[in-house]
């Protein structure tokens, strides 16, 4: 399907059904991001009444982020890093395999990967270029 429409073949055609299940995916996502936002607003709303009633009755509260900082670890330092090799390795093969395996007319299709072996060099480049120096 998705072969037939890049070489030129337009001849898909959808129906009402296919549309109807978008719309009613597209709701769901929009129901589910707004009562987590309601949930928050509820949350910090309780926060601020037992905050007013603390304050009124003369009691200190101690002073609290409402997120807690994720402190980050050295798996989560690796996985940027990671990624970049696999993108460029993985790439960088599907390029080669493109380039040996495609007849004539099919060769110039090789290129294609070359979006992921940039965005690898990318992540490979900003881990080396943003890790702090040590002393």
């Amino acid at each position: 399907m998705v072969l037939s429409y890049a070489f030129g073949d337009t001849s898909m055609s959808y129906s009402v059904g296919d549309g109807i299940v978008s719309l009613g995916l597209a709701a769901v996502i929009g129901a589910y991001i707004y009562a987590k936002h309601q949930a928050y607003k509820k949350r910090l709303e309780i926060v601020h009444e037992e905050r007013m009633t603390a304050m009124e009755k003369g009691i200190p509260l101690p002073e609290f982020p409402f997120e807690k900082a994720k402190e980050p670890n050295e798996a989560d330092r690796l996985v940027i890093p990671l990624l970049g090799v696999v993108l460029t390795t993985l790439s960088l093969g599907a390029m080669i395999v493109l380039y040996l395996n495609g007849t004539a007319q099919s060769r110039g299709f090789w290129i294609a990967p070359l979006p992921f072996t940039f965005l690898g060099i990318g992540f490979l480049a900003f881990h080396f270029l943003s890790r702090e120096k040590k002393r």
